[in-house]
């Protein structure tokens, strides 16, 4: 996933991220302030989909197969 350096942390409410990006954490690494709140890991691997507990922002596997 591509994040602008200056981008905070949880300003978008919707992320996509492919397989590449596993495994998937709020908030991710790349993103300006990375401490907002504490690491969650995501379980998108599954469904294709993840919601933060903390922040509530929703990330979308944009290449999830059905297993």
């Amino acid at each position: 996933m591509v994040v602008n350096q200056t981008q905070q942390a949880n300003a978008a409410t919707q992320y996509k991220v492919t397989t590449q990006d596993l495994p998937v954490c709020c908030p991710l690494p790349e993103m300006a302030v990375w401490n907002s709140h504490p690491r969650v890991y995501l379980p998108i691997e599954e469904t294709g989909k993840a919601s933060c507990p903390y922040c509530g922002a929703q990330y979308i596997l944009t290449d999830f197969q059905k297993k």
